[in-house]
């Protein structure tokens, strides 16, 4: 692991206990808010790695199967993400976006670098099993 996930690891842990522990000590209303927008942060990173290496598998495809590609993902992201803004993020307490968007961004830049040492790790062991057999 490199300097800057590490360094990024810690960044980002600081300001998620930082955040969920005033939170859950002084018993503040948002808690519930930082909760929920850690779990989408943490699905926000797998969506990343997964579209990810799906661009990755696309070198060599037809033109058309890239465009459709990215037509479906916008299509999906798009109305979604517009969604997520107006109906959720507008709708909560202004004291409530900044806690939430930090813990938010926090969570998937964390949760990214987690979730690929982890990946690595599993390739790491197919990979062995499969010279093993």
């Amino acid at each position: 692991m490199s300097k800057l996930s590490k360094l990024l690891m810690a960044i980002a842990s600081i300001i998620l206990i930082g955040f969920l522990g005033k939170a859950l000590i002084l018993d503040e209303a948002v808690k519930g808010y930082l909760v929920t927008f850690f779990f989408v942060g943490s699905g926000l990173a797998l969506l990343r790695l997964m579209i990810n290496a799906i661009i990755g598998k696309m070198k060599g495809k037809h033109i058309l199967v890239k465009i459709g590609f990215f037509a479906v993902l916008l299509g999906l992201g798009i109305p979604f993400q517009s969604w997520f803004r107006t109906e959720v993020i507008f709708s909560m307490s202004k004291a409530f976006i900044v806690p939430s968007i930090s813990v938010m961004v926090a969570s998937v830049v964390l949760m990214t670098i987690v979730y690929g040492i982890i990946g690595k790790r599993i390739q790491a062991a197919r990979i062995e099993k499969m010279q093993l057999n």
